[in-house]
């Protein structure tokens, strides 16, 4: 089995990453069924409610990733520096936080969903799917966010399969209930947003229980003290993929403003499809951020520079040979994905095929943002980490959304993304050259 500890070549790198990879994948691949199964068994304008109201959804369980992230990094740290019995703490005070946390923002998010969609500008149908697929879902929403932060944990654990496992068994659990749901029983909306929600519970409940008792990883819930220095650090660090998901769901729901302006629901149902594919392909590049990181960490934490320097050289490269094959799969699979979407509505399948010959040239420069974010996230240094996730998904997107339609229309909006990504490697380089002395790479 490999450990934190070990030496880490690119082939070790990519067996160690890859269940996280897979996991996210997997995540992202089960979320893109209830699209499949409202667009093709409910209908167009469903499918549009469900991908206006996502980004709000996804803004409320977005504390998951900030827990699990600026958790992980703290966590493999503390264990680098030898203090096991301070880390199973902080590991179980950040999980029974987030708990606590989930529920609030599960009721207080129940009472947003109509004014958020509204001012969105959904209305009549549009808005009553809306509300309905938003509140099914946000009764799971303690263990979405569960699920989100353990999908980070079980990398510090150094059990990234069993995160696997667990992500598999909730994908399945929703594609079976969706199929069962929507396909059969012909539950609609209701039935998209019940799967996901029982996906949720299997996603954040079975580790809950797998670290409540004892197990063969390096972490267990126990009963710890509230330390708010630990609290702190985390949020801190994880500020970044904090910044990250609510600043993508903020963008999201501009460009569905933008859209709703220049092509209407054809255009949001269009946007859906790329946000799909999307979380699929960018999944790969989390995902290897996120089983990277651990290691990252540990080895900051012993002081093991060297072993520093070579990570970060071989995660460059993995990361670049990752860019060119999204990039080649995004242009490749364009008109398959389409179609199997949007197939029967021609005029929305052709908005769909141009939007993605535009849209995958981000695929090129977002990894490395990506893991950008993320390593300084892993160094502990949230602060640097926060500012390139805040470039990048917040500021830039916002500019070129609101600027690239001006001159292009709606191709302006398809490029907005990777104007905004290429921009943030450059961002991301400097801060690489600019802490090199400070970090020993």
């Amino acid at each position: 089995m490999i450990q934190l500890s070990d030496h880490f070549t690119c082939g070790r790198l990519l067996r160690y990453t890859l269940p996280s990879i897979v996991m996210l994948i997997f995540t992202s691949v089960y979320g893109v069924v209830d699209g499949f199964f409202v667009s093709n068994f409910v209908g167009k304008t469903p499918f549009a409610a469900v991908n206006l109201i996502m980004p709000y959804l996804m803004v409320l369980g977005s504390i998951g990733f900030m827990f699990g992230t600026g958790g992980s990094a703290l966590i493999a740290k503390t264990m680098g520096e030898g203090r096991a019995e301070k880390a199973n703490e902080i590991f179980s005070l950040l999980v029974y936080t987030s708990a606590a946390c989930g529920v609030v923002l599960a009721a207080a998010g129940i009472t947003g969903l109509s004014p958020v969609a509204s001012l969105m500008g959904a209305e009549g149908p549009l808005l009553r799917d809306c509300v309905v697929y938003g509140a099914v879902n946000l009764l799971a929403l303690p263990f979405y966010i569960l699920q989100f932060e353990f999908q980070c944990l079980f990398a510090a654990a150094e059990k990234p399969k069993l995160g696997l496992y667990v992500t598999v068994a909730a994908g399945l659990t929703n594609m079976v209930l969706d199929a069962l749901f929507v396909g059969v029983l012909r539950w609609g909306l209701v039935g998209a947003a019940a799967a996901t929600s029982l996906s949720q519970l299997v996603g954040g409940a079975a580790p809950l229980v797998y670290f409540g008792r004892r197990n063969t990883s390096r972490l267990r819930l126990v009963r710890c003290r509230f330390d708010g220095g630990a609290l702190r650090q985390t949020c801190l660090n994880g500020a970044s993929e904090l910044m990250s998901n609510i600043s993508i769901s903020l963008v999201s729901m501009l460009f569905n403003v933008r859209l709703m302006t220049y092509a209407g629901e054809n255009g949001i149902a269009a946007y859906g499809v790329l946000m799909y594919v999307s979380l699929v392909f960018q999944a790969v590049f989390l995902g290897y951020s996120v089983g990277a990181a651990p290691v990252v960490s540990y080895h900051w934490g012993a002081e093991n520079y060297e072993e520093g320097r070579g990570l970060l050289r071989r995660s460059l490269g993995i990361i670049g040979v990752f860019s060119l094959l999204m990039f080649a799969a995004g242009q490749t699979l364009a008109e398959p994905l389409s179609l199997l979407f949007v197939g029967y509505d021609p005029e929305l399948l052709a908005i769909t095929l141009r939007a993605f010959g535009i849209f995958s040239f981000s695929f090129l420069f977002s990894g490395t943002a990506i893991f950008g974010s993320s390593y300084f996230t892993a160094l502990n240094d949230g602060l640097t980490s926060a500012l390139i996730s805040f470039l990048r998904t917040l500021v830039f997107e916002c500019l070129a959304v609101l600027l690239l339609p001006l001159v292009w229309e709606l191709d302006g909006i398809w490029l907005s993304t990777p104007a905004a990504d290429a921009l943030a490697v450059g961002v991301t380089a400097l801060f690489f050259i600019g802490k090199r002395k400070k970090y020993h790479y």
